[in-house]
C-alpha cells in the first residue's frame, strides 16, 4: 500500500495525522480559503454577533478563530461546520461559501487546530464542547443551530447534540468517526496481525488516545439520543480500506456499521451513501454535502416558522 493510501486509511478511521500532508487536502484548503475574505459588516441578530469573514474571539480565556458568511434569515437556523481532526476551518471554506447564499454559516478552528490557541493539556469531548458552546453563544445567540461535521467533527457534533437539545436542532454527519472506533479496530485487526493493518490500527488508536494536534481524547461510547431532530448520516462510497491486505474489507465493513450506529442519535435519522466519494465527501461531492445540509436546515426552519 502506498504512503498516500496509508494516510487515507488513517484519515478514514479517525482523522488526519498531524503534519502528514499526504492526501492533497492542503491545496484544496488554500484555494477554498480565498473565498472567505474579511469584511467589516457588524451587527446583532438573535443575540449573535453578525460579521462576515474571519475574526478571533475569546472563549474561556482562549483565542478561537471563527469564520462566518451569509446573512441571518428569520426562522432559518445558523449552520455551523465542524472540521475533521488535523484539518481547520479552511478545508470547509468552499461549502461554507456555497451554503452562505441561502443561510448564515459559520465555522471555527478547535483548540490546537488552524489559527486557534493551543490547549493547555489533554482535552476531553466535554472540554472541547465548552469551546463550541462559547462559539455558538457568540455567532448564533438564541437562534437554532444545525451542526454539520466531518470525520472527527461529525463524532463531536453527535456527542454534543444530546446535551444541547435547546440549541442544536439538526445534524449532518459526513463520514463521522465511529462511536466505537477503538473497539472496532481491536476486533477487526487482532493482536497477531502483521503488516499494514496493525500499523493503521495502532496509529489510529494512538490518535484516539490524544496523540493528535488538538490533544483530544476520544473514548468509545454509546450513541445517545438528541431527540426527534432531523439528522443526515452520509457514508463514503468508494472503498479504499479494502486495499489493506487481509483485514481491509473487515475494516470497511466495521466503518459501515459505525455509520449505522449514528442513526441512533435521532428518531428522524437518514443514512445515504456518497457513491463517488472517499472520506472527504464535501470535497469529492460538494453538491451532495450542500444539499444534505440544506435539507436539514429547511426541516428545522419549517418547524421554527
Amino acid at each position: 500500500m502506498s504512503r498516500n493510501g496509508k494516510a487515507s486509511a488513517v484519515i478514514a478511521l479517525c482523522c488526519t495525522v498531524a503534519g502528514a500532508g499526504l492526501v492533497g487536502v492542503g491545496s484544496v484548503a488554500t484555494a477554498a480559503a480565498d473565498t472567505v475574505a474579511v469584511a467589516g459588516a457588524q451587527g446583532r441578530a438573535h443575540g449573535g454577533d453578525v460579521f462576515t469573514g474571519t475574526k478571533k474571539i475569546k472563549v474561556d480565556g482562549k483565542s478561537v478563530n471563527v469564520s462566518c458568511a451569509g446573512r441571518p434569515v428569520r426562522h432559518q437556523p445558523v449552520v455551523v461546520l465542524l472540521h475533521g481532526g488535523g484539518d481547520s476551518l479552511e478545508t470547509m471554506a468552499g461549502i461554507q461559501q456555497t451554503l452562505s447564499e441561502k443561510n448564515r454559516v459559520c465555522s471555527y478552528d478547535r483548540l490546537g487546530a488552524g489559527a486557534s490557541d493551543q490547549p493547555d493539556g489533554p482535552q476531553s469531548i466535554k472540554d472541547s464542547g465548552k469551546i463550541l458552546t462559547g462559539v455558538l453563544d457568540r455567532v448564533a445567540g438564541d437562534a437554532p443551530v444545525v451542526l454539520a461535521g466531518h470525520s472527527l467533527g461529525g463524532l463531536f457534533a453527535a456527542r454534543y447534540a444530546p446535551d444541547h437539545r435547546d440549541r442544536v436542532k439538526g445534524l449532518v454527519l459526513m463520514d463521522a468517526t465511529s462511536p466505537t472506533q477503538s473497539a472496532d479496530l481491536i476486533n477487526e485487526v487482532p493482536a497477531s496481525a502483521t503488516g499494514m493493518a496493525p500499523e493503521l490500527r495502532d496509529q489510529t488508536l494512538a490518535i484516539l488516545k490524544g496523540d493528535n494536534p488538538e490533544k483530544l481524547v476520544v473514548p468509545d461510547g454509546k450513541v445517545r439520543s438528541a431527540g426527534h431532530i432531523p439528522v443526515e448520516v452520509i457514508k463514503h462510497g468508494k472503498q479504499y480500506l479494502a486495499a489493506v491486505p487481509e483485514y481491509g474489507q473487515a475494516m470497511e465493513d466495521g466503518w459501515t456499521k459505525g455509520q449505522h450506529k449514528w442513526l441512533g442519535v435521532s428518531s428522524r435519522s437518514h443514512l445515504s451513501v456518497a457513491k463517488n466519494s472517499e472520506h472527504y465527501i464535501y470535497v469529492d461531492q460538494p453538491e451532495l454535502a450542500v444539499k444534505a445540509i440544506q435539507r436539514v436546515t429547511a426541516q428545522v426552519a419549517s418547524h421554527q416558522a
